[in-house]
């Protein structure tokens, strides 16, 4: 209840202070910066390290490639019948491809499933993670209109990418040297991501000229909510023989997570229709609490 209780007051509190025109107008895009040069690579130091793979982990390690391959094409297709300029086209491929793994994702399996089975949501979260930092930057780097599409350039934006650099670190450095004396400033560090990224949601929503993208979000909507998850329950069935195991459960029920909150950050950053996007992230927020109702329903 508590962390259901921190998402509301946090985007409350972002929304509610912008429209009273108590805050700087660009307050947002310092927090992004917090966000994505510390706190975020504080979480790959938080949990890459004490995570043990093992075969039993596949199906949360392929259902967040699954769900984001299915996305990119759903938003292509998407983009292409509606004849959407390239920057929104990419922003909805990216918000139907990512899901919401953690921020929202961790509350809600505590929640349904007990604190015990939170290691199983951190394979899918982790997996999201580096999509995100690889795939995702780099689809939007080729979506932006006002970057180039040189191969170096890609590659340099997707390198110098602080989020991935902190995945890397996590990943080798322990094997080097003991860094469990920095738990304590990790832990402190990732706990800024949820409550900064969802204030900085509700800085940045604006339910103006809704009816307008009513079209594109009911479209992501029912892809990222409805859809993703049953291909994946439908994955769970071909690769295992009991659905009722709590590993392919998770699976299914975090693929039906909202919108990536970080993508916020890069739909500002790429100027990839930044506006649709935060509307689409916190009225996901709000929809997934009772789609994710109804999946614990049909999976239990």
């Amino acid at each position: 209840m508590n962390s259901f209780i921190l998402i509301a007051v946090c985007i409350g509190a972002g929304y509610l202070l912008r429209r009273s025109g108590t805050l700087p107008r660009d307050l947002h895009k310092g927090i992004n910066t917090w966000i994505i040069y510390l706190a975020l690579p504080a979480v790959s130091f938080k949990y890459l390290p004490g995570i043990t793979w093992s075969r039993e982990m596949l199906i949360p390690a392929l259902a967040p490639l699954i769900v984001f391959g299915g996305g990119v094409l759903f938003g292509a297709w998407y983009g292409r019948f509606r004849k959407l300029d390239k920057p929104t086209t990419t922003g909805l491929q990216l918000a139907a491809g990512l899901c919401n793994t953690s921020f929202v994702g961790f509350p809600l399996i505590m929640a349904y499933f007990g604190e015990d089975k939170l290691p199983v949501a951190v394979i899918c979260d982790q997996v999201t993670f580096l999509i995100f930092s690889v795939f995702g930057i780099t689809l939007a780097v080729r979506g932006s209109g006002s970057h180039s599409l040189s191969l170096p350039m890609l590659l340099r934006k997707v390198a110098a990418f602080p989020p991935l650099i902190g995945c890397a670190a996590a990943l080798s450095l322990p094997a080097l040297i003991d860094i469990t004396p920095l738990n304590p400033l990790f832990n402190t560090l990732a706990g800024t991501v949820a409550p900064l990224a969802l204030f900085s949601i509700g800085l940045q929503l604006n339910f103006e000229g809704w009816r307008r993208d009513i079209r594109p979000m009911s479209a992501v909507l029912s892809y990222k909510l409805l859809l993703a998850p049953a291909l994946i329950y439908a994955v769970c069935l071909l690769l295992t023989d009991n659905i009722k195991d709590p590993v392919p459960q998770i699976a299914v029920f975090e693929s039906a997570m909202p919108v990536l909150l970080s993508l916020s950050i890069v739909a500002d950053e790429y100027r990839l229709n930044p506006t649709l996007i935060n509307r689409l992230i916190g009225i996901s927020i709000l929809v997934s609490f009772v789609t994710s109702a109804g999946w614990w329903l049909v999976l239990r």
